[in-house]
């Protein structure tokens, strides 16, 4: 392990351990930018979910440790992953995001610092090459998330999306500078993310034996709209904005309908 020198006192510490965390399916045109956005990093680790692509082969020729598999839960495979890595410090991010070089500095610097056992990182979203701030939330997109954590101080649930998350120690500052995530590629990918998110979590909901019911779904439908465009600016983005908050809207009561009315 790399050594620093503490010039106080002479004393030799050993320098923080850094592992990158990523998990991917089918990513071969996103995942190159991604790990050489983490290059910073002491170790990466990248699991291959039920990938039939290059994606593989780019996590390998990137020197990346690199897993394949085949998991149905979400939890569970981003749980296998957490698990690969031996750094100190875990930074989880996914193949669309990019971690800028001020942010990598800034990582650095708090995992050199910190006395707590995990992070908050604020998020950048982008549509195509959009930048869009605000209206993020209610199950469809993130603002921020707990993405720089101790090695062990994070567990996710065993959901098939939007895993539930839970965390040992204490929650810390969140960091100033942004992960810039690539989400969607244009309007038409978010359409389908919001079929394939909502197919997921009718299968989740059924499992649990309680799908809820129509009239509560359609309290969240109106809740969940003025939440992302009213509360969190959605407005701000004008037409995209509108569109953000009607995909997270309509997330809920679409799932909650195949959960009653489709098989699988």
């Amino acid at each position: 392990m790399v050594q620093t020198e503490a010039v106080k006192t002479g004393i030799s510490t050993p320098a923080v351990k850094l592992s990158a965390v990523i998990v991917a399916h089918n990513e071969e045109d996103r995942l190159a930018s991604c790990l050489t956005h983490v290059a910073f990093v002491d170790e990466i680790i990248v699991v291959c979910d039920k990938c039939n692509d290059q994606t593989e082969q780019i996590a390998i020729d990137a020197g990346a440790k690199t897993f394949a598999g085949s998991w149905h839960i979400e939890g569970e495979r981003r749980n296998f992953a957490l698990a690969q890595a031996s750094g100190d410090w875990i930074l989880e991010v996914d193949a669309d995001e990019h971690v800028s070089a001020e942010l990598a500095d800034e990582i650095r610097q708090v995992i050199a610092t910190t006395n707590y056992d995990y992070h908050q990182l604020l998020v950048d979203n982008y549509i195509g090459d959009r930048l869009v701030r605000y209206g993020w939330g209610a199950s469809f997109g993130k603002p921020g998330y707990a993405g720089l954590f101790r090695r062990g101080a994070k567990h996710w649930g065993p959901q098939r999306v939007h895993p539930a998350v839970k965390f040992q120690g204490r929650k810390g500052f969140e960091l100033k500078y942004r992960v810039r995530h690539y989400v969607d590629r244009n309007i038409s990918d978010m359409i389908r993310r919001l079929d394939s998110y909502s197919t997921a979590r009718a299968a989740d909901l059924r499992e649990s034996g309680n799908i809820g019911s129509f009239s509560n779904n359609l309290r969240r439908m109106f809740s969940r709209f003025f939440k992302c465009y009213v509360r969190r600016k959605g407005y701000r983005e004008g037409g995209m904005g509108f569109l953000v908050a009607i995909c997270a809207a309509l997330f809920p009561m679409i799932s909650y309908l195949k959960a009653r009315y489709e098989d699988n």
